[in-house]
């Protein structure tokens, strides 16, 4: 088998310990101050490890998959269950500087069109030349800042530089990195940052407004955390910029220049933040006096955890990471929002799965969206009637074969943006793999 090895006996027991280290974490969320959640000097960080290890798997032990594409066939590509995807290479994390995954996303060169994967692990960033999808190239690993390992990374780009921040690292902040280098890079070799800026320390997660050119850091020690905002204008010089924190913790979120169909906002910058246990949406147009427009909460939440815009910004499709382990129907869902009034969000409709995995991060391009769900690996939606509060499911790629149960392995994220419709997915254990939707040149 590719996939990762079945779990030993007393899998049952480590799955129950997670649903009530992880119930427990959401708790104390409730009670204490957010900008701890994973702090690993508090016991909040401490239980938030705990729940995210008590499924830890090592590091998938295989060789590399390369030299052709693997088409998906009966169901399968290789070992790996499948619809409407192809496979077209795995690097396992030993083939890319070691350590389990985590977060990804992608950059390509304008100058050379050349596609790269930025993938982060526990112990760095790896940049993967995948310009040649079967033939991928490991060109080197930024370790964090000050050397530390983190379970929680998260990397975005803008104007050819790559920023990288981590959670649970004290001193890390956030590290800018000169994509243009990789070009003259012909043997793997260890990176050094380009600039670093110190005004938080850990931060879960970092969202870029490429349109206006700041970045938002989220879940960091500042901000009651809520996004901290950076003005990225000049990559190598960020500066401090705002800070929102009215509502508190935010765990991820996506900030535009608006152009949906309320008039009042548009033109406007507004971030749509995942808070827990709500949808809040605030203009962030001035940066030095966010003004908060909606706090949208929803039936069955348990982790408002991330959410993409649709692309003409009528609708916001959301997950939570935790409502699996709720209720009688314990099966992935997706809820969508009506956003025609940014100020009165409706929860228009709930997509229930075919599987019970967690799903923990999607994208929206075209009329798709492209979730990582954990065990059930990459799933892709049809977002075309999501007017009536509908979608569907139109290919996957299952990246953990052996179950899709809610649990915390399997794939991290993914990136669905290149030109060439190449398709990449970062997974805890089984590291870079490399796969291409075959929807009839749907995208």
């Amino acid at each position: 088998m590719m996939g990762a090895s079945k779990r030993p006996a007393g899998r049952a027991a480590a799955t129950a310990l997670a649903v009530v280290t992880v119930s427990a974490v959401v708790t104390a969320l409730a009670t204490t101050s957010p900008a701890a959640a994973h702090d690993p000097d508090t016991p909040e960080g401490k239980a938030a490890v705990r729940a995210f290890m008590s499924d830890h798997e090592p590091a998938a032990r295989m060789k590399p998959i390369t030299g052709a594409a693997v088409p998906c066939q009966d169901g399968k590509a290789g070992d790996y269950p499948c619809q409407n995807v192809d496979l077209l290479s795995v690097l396992p994390l030993s083939s890319i500087g070691g350590g389990n995954g985590n977060d990804i996303w992608g950059w390509t060169d304008a100058e050379t069109g050349k596609e790269y994967a930025l993938m982060g692990r526990t112990n760095g960033t790896a940049f993967v030349d995948i310009s040649t999808p079967t033939e991928p190239k490991y060109l080197g690993n930024l370790p964090s800042h000050g050397g530390t390992s983190s379970i929680w990374r998260d990397v975005k780009v803008h104007q050819d530089h790559a920023f990288v921040v981590a959670d649970a690292i004290r001193g890390h902040g956030m590290q800018v990195f000169d994509l243009t280098r990789l070009r003259d890079v012909s043997t793997p070799q260890t990176f050094t940052e380009d600039a670093h800026y110190d005004g938080f320390g850990p931060a879960h997660n970092i969202a870029i407004n490429e349109e206006t050119g700041f970045a938002y850091a989220v879940g960091s020690d500042t901000c009651d955390g809520g996004p901290h905002i950076v003005d990225i204008r000049e990559p190598t010089g960020p500066s401090d910029a705002g800070c929102v924190s009215e509502d508190g913790y935010t765990h991820d979120t996506q900030c535009v220049v608006y152009q949906g169909p309320d008039e009042a906002y548009q033109g406007r910058e507004i971030c749509l933040n995942s808070n827990e246990d709500t949808l809040t949406i605030v203009d962030v147009t001035d940066k030095a006096n966010p003004k908060q427009i909606a706090r949208k909460g929803y039936d069955g939440a348990a982790y408002t955890h991330q959410g993409w815009l649709t692309e003409d910004h009528r609708h916001f499709l959301l997950d939570d990471e935790l409502d699996e382990s709720r209720g009688e129907n314990k099966r992935t869902k997706t809820y969508i929002f009506d956003l025609a009034s940014l100020a009165e969000p409706v929860h228009k409709g709930t997509y229930q799965a075919p599987v019970t995995a967690i799903d923990h991060n999607q994208y929206v391009t075209g009329k798709l969206s492209y979730q990582a769900n954990y065990q059930a690996g990459l799933r892709i939606l049809d977002a075309g009637d999501v007017g009536s509060g509908a979608l569907s499911e139109v290919g996957y790629f299952d990246i953990y074969p052996d179950s899709d149960q809610a649990e915390f392995n399997g794939a991290w994220s993914v990136y669905p943006y290149f030109e060439s419709g190449t398709v990449i997915i970062s997974g805890i254990e089984q590291g870079l793999v490399v796969v291409k939707p075959a929807l009839g040149g749907q995208r």
